[in-house]
């Protein structure tokens, strides 16, 4: 990445309808020309079939590029199942705004990984779906949204899901 013009814009996806929410927002209201876009995964299981998985447990995969993670054989070394929308919406941006689009994928406590992606990338800023879960729910499990605003540097936008 060495044109230094371009934001890193960053974005939370668990490829669920929230996340991808938060994908369209981010493409409408945050990402302009030259910018990167980077959807940042994390998946809960680690197989250590490689040995570079392990290097990758602790500073998470390589950028990869949309057109690495848009094929199904790439994303199965990772462990990692993109949707087709999800893929769809990133393909779609990338063709109609100057965006480079890459995802970077962690493994463990998406609380934890989602503030070290703001750290290592770095990102500009942030965007993550809120799920909006219950009272009590949030009390146990803790929010990740609300984790990651306590805890980052860069600005963050949470897109709360309507029902």
């Amino acid at each position: 990445m060495e044109e230094s013009s371009g934001r890193k814009i960053g974005v939370a996806v668990d490829f669920s309808e929230c996340s991808k929410k938060a994908l369209n927002w981010a493409i409408d209201n945050v990402v302009r020309d030259g910018d990167h876009l980077i959807l940042i995964t994390v998946a809960h299981d680690m197989h250590y079939e490689e040995g570079e998985m392990q290097l990758w447990e602790t500073v998470g995969s390589p950028l990869i590029p949309l057109s690495e993670f848009s094929e199904a054989a790439v994303m199965k070394k990772y462990a990692v199942k993109p949707d087709a929308e999800t893929l769809d919406i990133a393909n779609t941006a990338a063709r109609k705004k100057s965006i480079t689009v890459v995802m970077k994928i962690y493994w463990g406590d998406p609380r934890e990984k989602i503030c070290e992606a703001v750290e290592h990338i770095p990102l500009s800023s942030l965007v993550i779906g809120n799920r909006g879960l219950g009272g009590l729910k949030r009390m146990i499990m803790g929010s990740v949204s609300n984790h990651v605003v306590n805890n980052v540097a860069c600005p963050v936008t949470v897109v709360k899901a309507h029902h």
